[in-house]
């Protein structure tokens, strides 16, 4: 019986106009652009401005821009996954949104939280939905508007994440390429170093939470940092050495942008030099579930058919991951 895969036929990005640069951001916290670029590699990243502006608006610029290099019908989509951990509302789905937007009516949708992780979930959950041969049309999205829950006076976050989306297109294949492995972990006890204290069931919106500043990332640095290390380098070299994949086998790195230190580390792990580890931190910052699918849209002309490409993740939930994926198709 043949094998079918999941390959990815088509890509698509946004990010906002407005550059919020390291420049902007020492006259609102105690910080300067030498100490947050040493610590980080950011230099500047991406606001969404404007009112009632959600999410959806770079979910929906990035799958447009998808549909139209591929020349795809949207009325052909069977899915949308949204992988995201700033959703428009509570409910609906900003997936569903998102699919109306596009004129994606035959597609149904969902959102996926899985905080930095939650691409390759998304893509991994929508690679299965192909490889059972049910549907022919999945699209992913990565992205969160982070800006909207960030405490711009706490300078040990808001100085690191900004706002963008990508997205995916995954069709069936017999070949040789697309998803071919997957990785995925998780602990909850990563719970009090990474999360937002209010706004959910367990503690609702209330003027006490909001006087209280709950509503905002809260992270631990340190712990943060330590745990993403160990865990996305070892669950990358995992992947690769459970495929037989050797350094020069790997055409690219496709890591979860964090912190350069994080992906210099993951990268020495694998052992892949410095000019094959895909990075636009520097730019973007750390669009969370949209880092990744932003990587490969930035970088789509300079992938081959057949190119072996390691994507790796970690997020907070503890959530982390990797991807082997083969290249499906060469640039236009």
């Amino acid at each position: 019986m043949t094998k079918i895969r999941a390959s990815i036929t088509g890509v698509g990005g946004y990010v906002p106009d407005y550059i919020l640069t390291n420049k902007e951001l020492e006259t609102m916290v105690e910080t300067s652009d030498e100490w947050i670029t040493s610590r980080t590699g950011i230099k500047e990243r991406r606001i969404l401005k404007g009112e009632n502006k959600g999410v959806s608006i770079m979910g929906i610029a990035a799958v447009k821009d998808m549909l139209a290099k591929t020349k795809t019908d949207p009325k052909e989509i069977d899915l949308i996954i949204f992988a995201t951990v700033t959703p428009d509302m509570t409910f609906p789905a900003t997936a569903n949104i998102v699919a109306t937007e596009v004129g994606a009516t035959n597609a149904f949708s969902f959102d996926m939280a899985a905080a930095c992780s939650g691409f390759l979930y998304a893509l991994t959950t929508g690679a299965s939905f192909i490889e059972s041969g049910r549907y022919k049309k999945v699209i992913i999205i990565g992205g969160d508007k982070m800006s909207a829950i960030l405490d711009y006076t706490d300078r040990t976050t808001c100085i690191i994440f900004g706002d963008g989306a990508g997205c995916v297109l995954l069709e069936p294949t017999t070949e040789e390429v697309g998803v071919m492995d997957s990785i995925l972990k998780s602990d909850g006890a990563g719970e009090s170093y990474l999360h937002m204290k209010a706004g959910g069931s367990r503690t609702p919106a209330s003027q006490a939470t909001v006087d209280g500043r709950q509503h905002f990332v809260y992270q631990e640095g340190a712990a943060v940092f330590k745990f993403a290390v160990t865990n996305m380098a070892e669950v990358s070299a995992q992947i690769a050495e459970r495929n037989n994949l050797k350094p020069n086998d790997i055409a690219w790195l496709v890591p979860h942008q964090a912190n350069k230190r994080i992906i210099d580390a993951t990268a020495s792990r694998v052992g892949i030099s410095e000019d094959k580890v895909m990075m636009n931190i520097q730019r973007y910052g750390n669009t969370t579930a949209g880092t990744i699918p932003l990587l490969l849209w930035d970088y789509e002309k300079q992938l081959k058919k057949g190119d072996n490409l390691i994507l790796a993740a970690f997020g907070g939930g503890f959530t982390w991951g990797a991807v082997y994926i083969k290249w499906a198709y060469n640039p236009n």
